[in-house]
């Protein structure tokens, strides 16, 4: 799940950053309005954790901008104006969901957890694929009941690719899932991901669809 992250506190914003990437989020920081938008224009996020107060505007300003381009991208407010009006206010403008400062970094991954599962219609938290289990929250993988092991870029793969297994994702759809707008990318890097996912949990089990790219695949 690639997560952008708008906060101007550079302490905040780099604890964030490290926090979820460690929580399995793919995830970008930006500490402006302009920084953001920059982000925004450069791909898609599956969520945007937005500050309110930034040293160039409003957070509800690109909030409402987002909205009113038609953009549904997950949006949660963090900011330490927590008034019931200012949750109002946020919320009124198109929030997905709000949190006050201070919080507690694994709630605000909870959250995160949700807000995506939600946008992707899902009531589950799990993912199930065949013989294939993926917890989000703990970031464990089970095959036929029996846990394998996966490097954080596996799992994102996986994730990336169960979340609509039945969906071809082009090579450059799951690179901008997995990493972030600035990274240099390897060419090969998604296949190399690939064949070590295929090792672990089975050649059928990730299909690929010569000249399109990925999706998962059947085994029975």
């Amino acid at each position: 799940m690639r997560i952008l992250v708008v906060e101007d506190d550079a302490i905040l914003n780099d604890g964030l950053l490290t926090g979820l990437n460690l929580a399995g989020f793919s995830v970008e920081g930006a500490a402006t309005l302009d920084e953001a938008r920059a982000a925004l224009a450069a791909g898609r996020f599956s969520a945007v954790v937005l500050d309110i107060m930034l040293p160039d505007g409003s957070g509800i300003d690109l909030l409402r901008e987002l909205r009113a381009q038609d953009d549904n991208q997950a949006v949660l407010l963090l900011t330490a104006r927590d008034t019931v009006s200012d949750r109002i206010s946020g919320l009124d403008a198109g929030a997905d969901d709000y949190l006050g400062k201070p919080f507690d970094l694994d709630e605000l991954s909870a959250r995160l957890r949700a807000l995506v599962r939600r946008s992707n219609g899902r009531a589950s938290a799990c993912l199930v694929w065949e013989a294939i289990t993926l917890d989000p929250a703990t970031m464990q993988v089970e095959v036929k009941e029996q846990p394998v092991a996966l490097s954080r870029r596996e799992f994102s793969v996986l994730h990336a690719l169960m979340q609509s297994p039945e969906v071809i994702q082009s090579k450059s759809q799951l690179e901008e899932k997995l990493y972030g707008w600035q990274e240099d990318v390897e060419s090969n890097t998604i296949e190399v991901h690939i064949h070590y996912l295929r090792q672990k949990i089975g050649r059928c089990a990730v299909e690929t669809i010569r000249g399109l790219g990925y999706r998962m695949g059947r085994c029975s």
